[in-house]
């Protein structure tokens, strides 16, 4: 496995948005996005609990290491064309403590902030 397996929630509109805008960018074939839902994600990695999936991306790395949550987003940068001077960022001090509340506080919202979102896009496409 030369590539990292993005495992992610492909019900959720911003994360199946996310995984579009990443394979965009993604130096080639950075990545093999994996949906959380996919049946045959247990087969791929029977050490991973699709609960597990829904909470959080996980990353499986080439040499088998899992990465998951908000450590997640600077392996994906680094993987990004244009994009790697990014994941710098997540080096200053601080950066993993505010990353790690920003990302579960975002992620537990998720379904919410899409739909909020949705309504946003839809009023203004009406309003023109």
């Amino acid at each position: 496995m030369n590539q990292a397996v993005l495992i992610y929630d492909a019900s959720c509109p911003i994360c199946s948005s996310t995984i579009t805008w990443i394979s965009r960018n993604e130096v080639e074939n950075s990545f093999e996005m994996v949906p959380c839902q996919s049946e045959g994600l247990g087969r791929l990695f029977p050490f991973l609990q699709r609960a597990d999936c829904m909470k959080a991306m996980h990353l499986v790395l080439p040499g088998g290491t899992v990465v998951v949550g908000e450590k997640v987003l600077a392996e994906i940068f680094m993987r990004l064309r244009r994009y790697q001077v990014v994941a710098l960022l997540f080096k200053l001090p601080g950066a993993g403590v505010l990353c790690r509340i920003a990302y579960r506080w975002f992620a537990g919202r998720r379904y919410r902030i899409a739909a909020v979102l949705y309504h946003l896009i839809k009023s203004g496409t009406h309003a023109a």
